[in-house]
């Protein structure tokens, strides 16, 4: 009995041993979700970024003209010097508040997947005007935009884990966006102007003393459709809006395309909100594509992520001025 009991002991004492001794094996590191910086990282940057009213628009971890636009924008609201580089200084700049951490969590609900989803959207707009909502395609892409970010980068933020009710999910610490939300009025844009440069593709909302309320990245239109330059002013605006295809306003509509309406939806051709000019058929509005802003064409009017679209709408009212640069 004794040499068995001995036995035993020496088999467990030699199991906890193996255990311990793979324990202390290095763990196999994951690559990074954005590229390190002295301070932070561009995900960071671009989370701190949004935060304090300078949209890097999409949320991608990504070096690119969007993102160095809107620390520009920083830089200069900030009194430093232009062409600073996303090192501390900047990041100090960003966070001498105080600031939350750029990721959070957040649980995914059963509303979150329950949808209904359009599991595919057709490119063509006629084709879209038979769809009964333009709605998200995915939870993920509800999640994604909700969280002002690109899916490629929820995605890398939460290998491994489905996006499923009940999961704890990695996402950036921003304001989350809820297209069901008619946002309010803020009193902070009395008295603004509506500021739109096609030189850096960019919106910017300025106070009276000139100082900047927002700034956001926009596509202003393309070759066939430039950018209208002149002095306007918003007319009005419309939550969730209906777009109304009129193939006789589109440089590149097909023969035989006829006049339809799009039902409403985050993916409806012109966002979540129209924000209608003293400028015939044309306005500010958001868009199905927020990975395309500042990069793509417009057929002339100015186009911008949905949630930096209501962003705008909650700071203009019928009377403030715009102006095309």
């Amino acid at each position: 009995m004794r040499i068995r009991v001995a036995r035993l002991a020496f088999a467990i004492l030699v199991a906890v041993s193996l255990q311990a001794a793979l324990g202390a094996q290095p763990q196999k590191k994951q690559p990074p979700t954005s590229t390190p910086l002295g301070c932070g990282d561009l995900v960071g940057f671009q989370v701190l970024l949004d935060r304090q009213g300078f949209s890097p628009g999409q949320i991608d971890g990504l070096p690119g003209a969007n993102f160095s636009h809107a620390l520009a924008a920083m830089l200069s609201a900030r009194g430093l010097p232009a062409g600073s580089p996303p090192n501390c200084d900047t990041w100090r700049a960003l966070t001498a508040g105080g600031s939350d951490p750029a990721i959070t969590t957040y649980t995914v609900t059963s509303d979150d997947m329950k949808g209904p989803f359009e599991k595919r959207i057709p490119p063509r707009l006629e084709a879209q005007a038979a769809l009964a909502t333009l709605g998200y395609r995915s939870a993920e892409e509800e999640l994604a935009e909700r969280f002002h970010v690109s899916p490629a980068l929820l995605r890398r933020l939460n290998r491994g884990v489905a996006m499923l009710a009940g999961r704890t999910i990695r996402v950036p610490g921003v304001t989350p966006f809820d297209n069901d939300i008619t946002p309010p009025f803020d009193p902070a844009g009395t008295g603004a102007t509506i500021l739109v440069s096609r030189d850096d593709s960019s919106l910017r909302v300025v106070r009276a003393d000139g100082s900047i309320l927002f700034y956001a990245p926009v596509t202003t239109g393309s070759v066939h459709d430039p950018l209208p330059t002149g002095r306007y002013k918003v007319l009005g605006l419309r939550w969730r809006p209906a777009f109304h295809y009129n193939p006789t306003l589109f440089w590149d509509a097909r023969d035989g395309d006829e006049k339809a309406t799009i039902k409403p939806g985050p993916n409806n051709p012109v966002g979540v909100v129209w924000i209608a000019l003293s400028l015939e058929n044309y306005g500010l509005h958001g868009t199905p594509e927020p990975g395309r802003v500042g990069h793509g064409e417009s057929h002339g009017c100015v186009r911008m992520t949905n949630w930096d679209a209501a962003r705008v709408a909650a700071l203009v009212k019928p009377g403030t001025p715009v102006e095309f640069r």
